[in-house]
Formats: C-alpha cells, sequence, structure tokens
C-alpha cells in the first residue's frame, strides 16, 4: 500500500512539473488597440465575434483601446533563443499576425514573455498588394474606361472610403471592376455602381446622394490604380464596414480587412 501511494504522489509530482515547465497555455488575453473590432480581433484568432463576445460578456460589440479580452486560444512562453520568426514558423502562422496579436511593432521579446498565438490558418489583417508600389506608366489598363467612368469610380471611394488607409480605397474601387468582370453583376463602372438589387441600391453613396460629391485627389489616384490591375481586396465582391452584422453579409467567405473595412467573395 506504502508502495503504491508512493508511485502515486511520484505521478502526480511529475505532472506538476510537467505542466509548470510548459511552455504553451490555454487560453490568451489580447489588449484592445485603436481601430480594433471584434471581427477583427476575431479574424485575427480564427474565432467568431460572437464567441469573444460571450466569452468576455458582453451585451454590445463596442470596445474601447487597452481593455483586456479572454481568447479561447494558446499562449506561448517565450525561452531563451527563441524569436519571433522561429515562434511564428514553428506554429504555422504569419509573423505579422503573431505581432498584431501581441501589439508587437519591432522583434524584441524577452524570456518568459507571454505571447498570445493565433490560430493556424487565420487570415493576415491588412494584406499588402505588390502593384500599388509599380508605376501606372509600366502597367496596361484591365479595362476600356472613360473619363466619366474614372471620375465616377473615384467619387464612390472618395464617399466610401476617405478615412481608410490608401489600400483601402484601391480596393473599394477594385471590387467595382471585379463586378464588371462577374458574370452575375452588370457590365460597365456606371451601371455596377448604380446597380439595384430587390429596389435597394448596392452601394450606399448611390442611394444618399455623397456620390455626387467632388473625389479627392487620392480617391483619384487610387481609383487609377485599380484600373490598372491592382487589387487589395484580393478579389472580393463585397466590402462592408466592420460595424455590420448583417447575417448574410458576414457569411460571404473572407478575402480580407483593410483598416474598418472587410471585404468578401
Amino acid at each position: 500500500m506504502r508502495l503504491k501511494s508512493l508511485k502515486s504522489k511520484v505521478l502526480t509530482c511529475s505532472l506538476l512539473v510537467l505542466v509548470s515547465t510548459s511552455t504553451y497555455v490555454q487560453a490568451a488575453t489580447y489588449t484592445v488597440k485603436s481601430g480594433d473590432s471584434l471581427f477583427k480581433i476575431g479574424k485575427l484568432f480564427n474565432v467568431s465575434y460572437n464567441t469573444i463576445m460571450n466569452d468576455n460578456s458582453l451585451k454590445s460589440s463596442l470596445i474601447y483601446p487597452g481593455e483586456k479580452l479572454y481568447l479561447n486560444s494558446t499562449e506561448y512562453i517565450v525561452k531563451s533563443g527563441d524569436s519571433l520568426f522561429k515562434i511564428a514558423k514553428n506554429h504555422g502562422i504569419s509573423i505579422d499576425n503573431l505581432r498584431l496579436a501581441n501589439n508587437i511593432y519591432g522583434n524584441l521579446i524577452y524570456q518568459s514573455q507571454v505571447l498570445a498565438i493565433p490560430k493556424e490558418g487565420s487570415d493576415v489583417v491588412n494584406t499588402p498588394n505588390k502593384n500599388l508600389n509599380t508605376p501606372i506608366e509600366n502597367k496596361s489598363a484591365i479595362m476600356k474606361y472613360s473619363n466619366e467612368d474614372l471620375d465616377l469610380l473615384a467619387r464612390l471611394v472618395t464617399a466610401e472610403s476617405e478615412s481608410e488607409p490608401y489600400s483601402a480605397k484601391v480596393a473599394v474601387a477594385a471590387v467595382v471592376l471585379n463586378r464588371v468582370k462577374s458574370t452575375i453583376f452588370p457590365s460597365s463602372i456606371k451601371d455596377v455602381v448604380y446597380d439595384k438589387s430587390d429596389g435597394y441600391y448596392q452601394f450606399t453613396p448611390t442611394m444618399n446622394g455623397f456620390i455626387n460629391k467632388p473625389a479627392s485627389e487620392s480617391s483619384k489616384k487610387a481609383a487609377k490604380e485599380a484600373l490598372y490591375g491592382s487589387d487589395p481586396s484580393n478579389g472580393a465582391l463585397y466590402y462592408f464596414d466592420d460595424s455590420v452584422t448583417n447575417k448574410w453579409l458576414l457569411s460571404k467567405k473572407d478575402a480580407v480587412v483593410i483598416g474598418k473595412l472587410i471585404f468578401k467573395y
């Protein structure tokens, strides 16, 4: 009896040592930063925003910079010899997502630091687009367009995304062009912009009159970038801001999140 009791104690102690020296913890804490939304955080950790709300007993989707959110994800305890690149590679995630999940803007980490690990397969937020750095004069337009088409496209971009990053502006314009190329939408820029479905305009600015406001210079440039092949939306056909709760839109396949705009296929 004493031998069994001793073995049991040794086994228990071994398990405690194993747990205490593990570099993984099955719970993560995320600190909200400016510009975050539950949808964006959910995309980073590959969980639904509803799950985050339930796990944190949130009564609304409103969150604040500095707020701590519990996430049913993995935390990793940094050990000697680790680097962000090594940790990201070992977990099959991008180093950009690892930085975003932990509000890290450089490469400096320290031993015993606790890092939240986004789930494998989570989307990179703000995916860069190489074509944005290619001079337009070295490209060919992806479709024929008139000056009126360019102006209309730029006015839509201004109305929909003037306060968003430049890449989001290009992406908004690209969505219109992706619809023109699609067989399920009208076949011209003007007809896509003014398209109605079940009596409702597809783009809010055409309904509220904001489409008639002059385009900003940056929106003109962004519209032209899209016409010459740049597409930070990754081929998306839909976009909306991160306050949307429409289940039909949210059920669409994800393309990318840029700023506060969510792009879907």
